[in-house]
């Protein structure tokens, strides 16, 4: 039986590969194809994002080797970068949670 990170590492490479494989090159995504993942899958990251020309912004950064798409190393960047941001979230929860058990050690 996998364990939850072997899950999340198999759900990452289905996803990634189940955009990748809509039009041209199966191992990489084009503007569009990135662009219909993030609204997807990162509909709340998006969301947050008030920049129309968001997708554009992140495919030119993601975009390492210049080829015009993102393959999967690339796009791995993406999901590091925004699971680094949100484990810096939680830690803030964390810590207001902990503020509010213990009020008194402040």
């Amino acid at each position: 039986m996998p364990s939850d990170l072997e899950r999340a590492m198999e759900t990452l490479i289905v996803v990634f590969h189940r955009y990748a494989s809509k039009e041209g090159c199966s191992t990489s995504l084009s503007r569009r194809e990135l662009k219909d993942l993030m609204e997807k899958e990162l509909s709340g990251f998006l969301k947050s994002q008030k920049d129309p020309a968001a997708v554009d912004r992140i495919m030119r950064d993601l975009d390492t080797n210049g080829d015009g798409e993102v393959n999967f190393e690339e796009f791995v960047s993406l999901v590091v970068g925004l699971s680094i941001a949100c484990e810096q979230c939680y830690q803030v929860h964390l810590q207001k949670q902990q503020q509010k058990k213990n009020p008194a050690e402040m």
